[in-house]
């Protein structure tokens, strides 16, 4: 194949979300993965990518990534190839969220790397990333770790502004025109799978693929798994 994909990561996550994907599908397709921590708004988010790749690509976001991936679909969908929503939702915050986002935020420490060591995802916040079966991973928990704090304070900040601050995108999904699959964990917390069923049922001809035992972050939970079911979805279409 000769097409290009995006990956977009979620809040606090970088490259290392996507390892195992790029290393499975790199003899079939060139790989991006984009920054996500330079703005505080998915569009600006959305057309900074735009200015850096191809003319036409595949994304598949997660989480916030997905946001940003539905920001593509109505800044520039003629670009976008094929889509893949994983882990992510059409849904605006609702007040319980927003409040908890606020939460987060005023609990990351001081504004400044003098003042505090920002980790970002602490034991505390894990279950809500992770099925309860890894947990006790220790690498795959250091490796979560280790993005949010290579993402760091300012940029959380910069993000979480971004998510607070998106549309309701249910709206735009009946125009999406090409191939696209949405995947969840069956067990992600954050964006739970009727929300990954809102969406596939609103985006014309769009497949769901939930993911057994399985949180929110399944390239890294299920890697095997998230490979094989982006290698069919690149090849076929969905």
């Amino acid at each position: 194949m000769s097409e290009s994909l995006l990956f977009l990561p979620g809040l606090l996550c970088d490259a290392t979300l996507w390892r195992d994907q790029i290393t499975a599908l790199a003899p079939l397709v060139a790989i991006e993965v984009a920054d996500l921590t330079r703005d505080d708004h998915l569009d600006d988010m959305a057309r900074r990518v735009l200015a850096t790749l191809p003319d036409r690509f595949a994304v598949c976001g997660l989480s916030m990534g997905g946001y940003v991936a539905l920001a593509l679909m109505r800044i520039a969908p003629e670009r976008v190839t094929r889509l893949c929503l994983m882990d992510t939702s059409a849904r605006p915050d609702t007040a319980e969220q927003a409040l908890r986002r606020r939460r987060l935020i005023a609990a990351s420490g001081g504004k400044t790397a003098a003042e505090t060591r920002f980790r970002g995802v602490t034991p505390r916040l894990l279950p809500w990333l992770l099925h309860r079966d890894r947990l006790a991973d220790a690498p795959l928990v250091e490796a979560v770790m280790g993005m949010a704090e290579r993402v760091g304070r300012e940029a959380f900040l910069r993000q979480q502004t971004a998510i607070m601050n998106r549309p309701d995108s249910r709206p735009w999904l009946p125009a999406i025109a090409v191939p696209t699959l949405v995947a969840a964990g069956r067990d992600d917390i954050l964006t739970p799978p009727e929300h990954a069923a809102e969406m596939q049922a609103l985006i014309p001809g769009a497949r769901l693929h939930l993911i057994e035992s399985c949180g929110h972050l399944a390239p890294m939970e299920r890697p095997d798994e998230v490979s094989a079911m982006l290698k069919s979805w690149l090849v076929a279409g969905v």
